[in-house]
């Protein structure tokens, strides 16, 4: 079946850099789009990011552009997502998710925080 495991959350201060992790099975990861989306405390979910299946195109919210950047190992079905200049306004859960957003992880805490 397929699974969707994100990984690499965490508390850091405002500036800093993290990279987030969504670790996938159960399909054939290179023939799909992959996605970030968060959801902050008491607001909806936010379209963060997605990329294409072999990497060449890359989307962002304008909330991130210039921020976040997403990339994709498909040897190791893998899709990655670098938060920089982190902001407050940036704490929420994030998730990855496949596709058009069919499948989802359990999400990954991100705390930005000083």
């Amino acid at each position: 079946q397929v699974q969707l495991v994100e990984s690499g959350g965490g508390l850091a201060q405002p500036g800093g850099s993290l990279r987030l992790s969504c670790a996938a099975s159960g399909f054939t990861f290179s023939s799909y789009a992959l996605s970030w989306a968060r959801q902050a405390p008491g607001k909806g979910l936010e379209w963060v990011s997605g990329i294409y299946s072999d990497g060449s195109d890359t989307y962002y919210a304008d909330s991130v552009k210039g921020r976040f950047t997403i990339s994709r190992d498909n040897a190791k079905n893998t899709v990655y997502l670098q938060m920089n200049s982190r902001k407050p306004e940036d704490t929420a859960l994030y998730y990855c998710a496949k596709g058009l957003l069919d499948y989802w992880g359990q999400g990954t805490q991100v705390t930005v925080s000083s």
